[in-house]
């Protein structure tokens, strides 16, 4: 969910008010996922170089982090999304953590959309992270090193139990992956709009979907 601070920056705004228009897009797209059939949406919501920000921008996403969670749990326990969170949450103040805690232990018996939100996320701290859940079971004489393969790494990372990514689309017209599902992302297909996140529609994502559409995946055959 890219662009926001060059939206704000676009109309003279300071970059929280990028934010805010972004979270009104969060709640839009990832609403409109969940009713045109997606099973699995992951929105980078912060990441782990995040904190590096100035302290108001970062206060002002904790704040918007509180009010989505909060909203969630008042207006939502009806609905059909199941919530999760990828990431080292650990990081967040208390209250932020309990929140996300409590949202995925209610929306656990949905049966709708999985919608991940990456907070805290990176993709090379992952990979780590499940390294060092592996060397722990290696240590403890439950693995051999002979058994570590690829499904073993997908199993110990915080997406485990879900397919890999399909599409990944990357608002704002940067040409990188910014440490997004690294691992995960090995065989997706990726699509670059220029579109600012705090601007982007459900008719740019359909415009992206038809571009899906029309690929061929070779996996690396033929």
């Amino acid at each position: 969910m890219d662009g926001n601070g060059r939206w704000a920056k676009k109309r003279g705004l300071p970059r929280t008010a990028g934010h805010k228009a972004g979270a009104t897009t969060f709640r839009k797209i990832s609403r409109y996922c969940s009713d045109i059939g997606i099973r699995y949406l992951t929105l980078y919501a912060f990441s782990t170089e995040n904190w590096n920000r100035p302290p108001e921008e970062v206060n002002t996403l904790m704040r918007y982090f509180r009010e989505y969670l909060q909203e969630a749990l008042r207006d939502f326990r009806d609905d059909t999304i199941i919530l999760r969170f990828i990431g080292d949450i650990s990081a967040f103040p208390e209250d932020i953590q309990a929140l996300m805690k409590e949202n995925q232990e209610l929306s656990s018996v949905r049966d709708g959309m999985v919608l991940n939100l990456a907070m805290n996320y990176g993709g090379r701290a992952e990979i780590v992270h499940a390294a060092k859940l592996i060397g722990q079971r290696i240590a403890r004489g439950e693995l051999s090193p002979s058994e570590i393969d690829d499904k073993l790494i997908s199993d110990h990372l915080y997406t485990a139990g879900q397919p890999d990514p399909d599409f990944i689309i990357r608002p704002s017209g940067e040409h990188r992956t910014s440490n997004f599902l690294l691992w995960q992302s090995a065989y997706a297909e990726y699509y670059i709009d220029d579109v600012l996140w705090p601007d982007y529609t459900e008719k740019d994502l359909k415009r992206a979907l038809l571009e899906y559409s029309k690929r061929n995946r070779r996996f690396g055959g033929v």
